[in-house]
């Protein structure tokens, strides 16, 4: 059947264990829902994610969470094809776009040429500038740059660059114009990153430093057409929630809402719900990637996904039998893991309809952007032929 509208989340960055390209990445072993499991020891309660089929595509089953007897809807995994294990390269090959080409990225700090450019611009010195942790370097650096107005620019094991400022001594306005600044040089041809990131903070000292949510991405522009720019073209609605806005440079989105956590994008998802609309609402989760999953913090990865669970039981219960949920996640960060770093992992897809009649397995999909070409297919739009739709599997 066609769907009227498609609700797509993004658990940002809870994998389902290693890819079958993890050694290329050093990831062998990782496994974001599995450890967390393990680390609750049973008292991992998620029973609307269970019942979607949340652990039926694994060889064994989350702990905590029974492989469903009689799942309520279709359960899979999907391999990421892009170079990347990084936000953008996820989200974009969703969306049909994967990332073929190698970013640049800076295990050792970024070039001199392109430091001076920034400071220029800006009037400001710079420090940091390695791979680091955002708390981390925030905590060591963050009473400096207070003093001094200094900019902080930090990096990671993806295609990033990071500038922190506490938003007392260097307004948000004025640290999002030093990063558009900064965006413009990394563009291509000698360098080409996949996001600038806005990282402003608050806190008198040190031991009360805290990242705030006017994180802002400024994002690579999408390097061809998405899902999303062939939906608008044909007239259909895209909404975006949370970072989706920022990680497609708003193409291809018609209306976007800006998160300041989970849970108040889960709010502006009932909001939506609520509309008489045909398309697409792509809703991005962050909390688990940023305040949980680079913090290596596995209690607070798992007390966030049981509350997001919660919220879950609200969405499935506001569904309309034309109304379509795909849940997925865009790389992994098993909070148990060594480093800081994003982990290269399948990811689950969970696909749900009140219409549905014989819900049962989708395999493990080659690519992530059979999400793309699933959406596609239904809204009849054309595709860049990324994907394989697996609309007429749902019955």
């Amino acid at each position: 059947m066609a769907y009227k509208r498609i609700f797509g989340i993004v658990l940002d960055s809870i994998g389902t264990g290693e890819a079958q390209d993890a050694a290329k990445f050093d990831d062998v072993g990782s496994d974001t829902l599995g450890h967390i499991g393990e680390y609750f020891n049973g008292d991992l309660k998620l029973p609307n994610l269970q019942k979607l089929g949340l652990s039926n595509q694994r060889k064994t089953a989350i702990k905590g969470v029974p492989k469903a007897d009689q799942p309520i809807g279709y359960y899979g995994n999907m391999q990421e094809v892009s170079v990347g294990k990084d936000s953008m390269d996820g989200h974009w090959e969703m969306m049909q776009l994967p990332v073929k080409t190698e970013l640049s990225f800076f295990p050792h700090g970024f070039p001199a040429d392109l430091l001076d450019k920034i400071a220029k611009f800006s009037g400001r010195k710079i420090i940091g500038n390695r791979p680091e942790s955002g708390t981390k370097i925030i905590a060591e650096l963050g009473e400096q740059q207070m003093k001094t107005g200094d900019l902080i620019i930090y990096t990671s094991g993806d295609s990033v660059l990071q500038i922190a400022a506490h938003e007392d001594v260097i307004p948000v306005d004025e640290l999002y114009r030093i990063c558009e600044y900064a965006r413009s040089l990394v563009n291509g041809p000698e360098y080409t990153v996949g996001r600038i990131i806005a990282r402003p903070y608050v806190g008198p000292d040190k031991d009360h430093f805290t990242r705030t949510a006017n994180r802002h991405d400024f994002t690579l522009k999408p390097t061809g057409k998405t899902t999303l720019n062939y939906l608008q073209d044909n007239g259909v609605t895209t909404i975006g929630i949370g970072k989706i806005n920022d990680i497609f440079s708003g193409e291809g989105i018609d209306q976007g809402y800006h998160n300041e956590s989970n849970m108040d994008g889960m709010d502006h998802l009932d909001h939506v719900m609520q509309k008489d609309f045909t398309g697409f609402c792509f809703t991005n989760l962050v909390d688990f990637d940023a305040m949980y999953g680079h913090r290596r913090n596995i209690k607070g990865d798992g007390q966030a996904l049981m509350d997001f669970d919660h919220r879950l039981g609200h969405v499935l219960a506001q569904m309309h039998e034309d109304d379509l949920l795909i849940i997925t996640a865009d790389h992994g960060n098993d909070p148990s893991y060594r480093g800081t770093d994003h982990t290269r992992e399948l990811v689950p897809l969970l696909v749900y309809s009140p219409s549905m009649k014989n819900p049962g397995s989708l395999g493990t999909r080659s690519t992530f952007s059979d999400f793309g070409a699933t959406v596609a297919e239904n809204f009849k739009t054309n595709t860049n032929n990324w994907g394989t739709s697996f609309l007429n599997q749902l019955k």
